[in-house]
């Protein structure tokens, strides 16, 4: 007979919910703590505080946070983007190109 309520997470579940937990508290601008990503996740603090991996998980989210709001974790970001962008305008330059012989084998047949 299983004594855990229905609503309780499973042990497989946590690495999954506080992960999406800290995004969220990421994405939002909320500093991640323990007691956010417990609520937010519903898995109780000393769980948290008892599993390695879930300690360890929160904190690379909490550096994370950190370095983003640093001149070195911005100049990443930047980047990053820059690598992005020249990503997306090769593709667009090779987009054009294809439309560009497409129009022309239209024209001459």
């Amino acid at each position: 007979m299983n004594s855990k309520p229905p609503d309780t997470p499973q042990p497989a579940d946590y690495v999954i919910r506080v992960e999406q937990a800290c995004a969220q508290l990421a994405t939002d601008g909320t500093p991640i703590t323990v007691d956010a990503v417990a609520a937010l996740a519903g898995i109780g603090r000393a769980t948290l505080y008892r599993r390695p991996e879930l300690r360890a998980l929160i904190e690379e989210h909490r550096q994370q946070a950190r370095d983003a709001l640093t001149l070195t974790g911005l100049a990443v970001q930047i980047d990053q983007l820059r690598d992005s962008l020249e990503a997306v305008a090769g593709n667009v330059r090779r987009h054009e190109e294809q439309l560009r012989r497409l129009n022309k084998q239209q024209r001459s047949n």
